[in-house]
């Protein structure tokens, strides 16, 4: 994955990168509050934290939407 953004992730947003990607199976998705709930489980973060981290992923294209729901943008097959 070739990101434009160059600062790298922060320790939790990496956390739950890897949270989110442990959970969706390759080329699957996940609602909104799907990835929440996942967030709030693996990585114990409360709802506005989560909704920042996912917001983070979103914006240095780790993640992407398609018609309301996320799905992971080729995260760990290099």
């Amino acid at each position: 994955m070739v990101s434009t953004d160059e600062s790298p992730l922060t320790p939790l947003a990496q956390d739950a990168l890897e949270a989110l990607a442990s959970t969706i199976p390759p080329g699957d998705e996940l609602t909104y509050e799907q990835a929440y709930a996942v967030l709030a489980e693996k990585e114990d973060l409360e709802r506005p934290t989560a909704e920042d981290i996912i917001e983070r992923l979103y914006n240095k294209g780790h993640v992407y939407e398609v018609e309301g729901k996320l799905r992971l943008t080729d995260y760990g097959s290099e």
